[in-house]
């Protein structure tokens, strides 16, 4: 006797692959945006908040437009080497699209662009692994912040804490960071609780090409780094 389909289990965490044709469609994307934007940036970002980030996106839209994913992709829709490039001199942007990039394809003028860039930042709480951008000591004694629920929670943080008459209270002196030192997941969760934001959210040009010009503006790279393969 067949088995019955009915009650067959599914499981709703597996996904379809991005395929072929997905890639072809981002390619064929960028390539298209190129011809309609004056000029091209490759940006990098630090501290990324995919939310934050949406907010900053919405503001530019309606004179430009973001591609952000696989640098692989993008470098082969904008071409690779002078031989592949959809248009002159778009090659020298792929080899700078690698690590934390993206593209930012704009008709802004570029003094406007770089106002724009240098001028915003946005702070978050930072996550395990951010270097610390200051000492954070909680002093022995109360902490009236924290309601008499949260002790157990604490102590699992590490925090030296007790119950003194339903208040929390810090029997001693405790550090929750070190500057310059690598966050633990405990130290994060204890900032977030503590209000306290180390993270900042920035996006950083790194070269600008339109059909006259190509401009680099992060220090440190030489003339050999975009030289064409």
């Amino acid at each position: 006797m067949p088995k019955s389909k009915r009650n067959r289990p599914v499981t709703l965490s597996k996904t379809k692959k991005k395929g072929k044709e997905h890639k072809e469609n981002v390619l064929n994307t960028i390539r298209d945006s190129v011809d309609k934007y004056e000029s091209a940036y490759v940006i990098a970002f630090e501290n990324m908040r995919n939310l934050k980030f949406k907010g900053f996106k919405e503001k530019l839209k309606s004179s430009s437009r973001f591609f952000l994913g696989s640098n692989k992709v993008m470098q082969v829709a904008l071409g690779r080497s002078a031989s592949d490039e959809i248009r002159p001199g778009l090659h020298k942007i792929s080899k700078l699209l690698r690590g934390d990039t993206g593209l930012f394809l704009t008709n802004l003028p570029k003094e406007e662009v770089k106002r724009i860039f240098e001028e915003y930042e946005d702070y978050d709480f930072a996550r395990t692994g951010t270097v610390a951008t200051e000492k954070v000591e909680l002093n022995e004694g109360p902490l009236d912040q924290f309601t008499h629920e949260m002790e157990p929670f604490l102590r699992k943080q590490g925090m030296p804490v007790r119950l003194n008459k339903g208040v929390v209270e810090l029997v001693s002196d405790f550090v929750v960071c070190e500057e310059g030192k690598q966050l633990s997941p405990e130290s994060a969760r204890i900032l977030r609780l503590l209000g306290i934001k180390m993270a900042t959210f920035k996006l950083h040009l790194i070269c600008r090409w339109s059909s006259e010009d190509f401009e680099i503006y992060r220090e440190g790279l030489e003339d050999s780094d975009i030289e064409s393969s």
